[in-house]
């Protein structure tokens, strides 16, 4: 594996909880509803997509294109606003290191049902015994991480 998409992939973990953390005090700063404060997020992204968009001069698909994409693959968005709230309205409940141990763990729980059966496209990874115990260690990390 390349090791710069194995950094990236770091990177990008790391920013879930700068993210969380940030919206968490706009949150604080305007007395806001976790639901309004993710709105801004996406607002902010979708114009820093956008603008990256015209600058990169990217290529838009043609609407009949899009119009043969089945009905759930515009799902995305609607997990990502769910995800985003959620960090959002858990993230001082919680704290970041335990709200993220949850999170990576319902990833991996989710992500090794998806490669077992090759859903979504994943490439099929059954699931083992050795994949059953990494999950099984993050579990047992998060309750030491929340009892101590």
């Amino acid at each position: 594996m390349d090791i710069v998409y194995l950094l990236l992939a770091v990177v990008a973990g790391a920013t879930a909880p700068i993210q969380a953390g940030i919206n968490g005090q706009l949150r604080v700063s305007w007395a806001g509803d976790s639901v309004l404060v993710s709105f801004i997020s996406f607002v902010v992204g979708t114009l820093t997509l956008g603008l990256y968009m015209v600058l990169t001069r990217l290529p838009l698909p043609s609407l009949p294109t899009a119009g043969q994409v089945p009905w759930w693959h515009w799902s995305g968005g609607t997990l990502g606003a769910f995800f985003v709230t959620m960090t959002v309205l858990l993230a001082y409940r919680l704290g970041g290191t335990t709200l993220f141990a949850l999170v990576v763990a319902g990833q991996l729980m989710a992500s090794l049902v998806l490669d077992h059966f090759g859903l979504l496209g994943y490439p099929v990874q059954v699931i083992s015994w050795q994949r059953l115990a990494g999950v099984a260690f993050l579990v047992v990390g998060v309750v030491l991480i929340r009892k101590f």
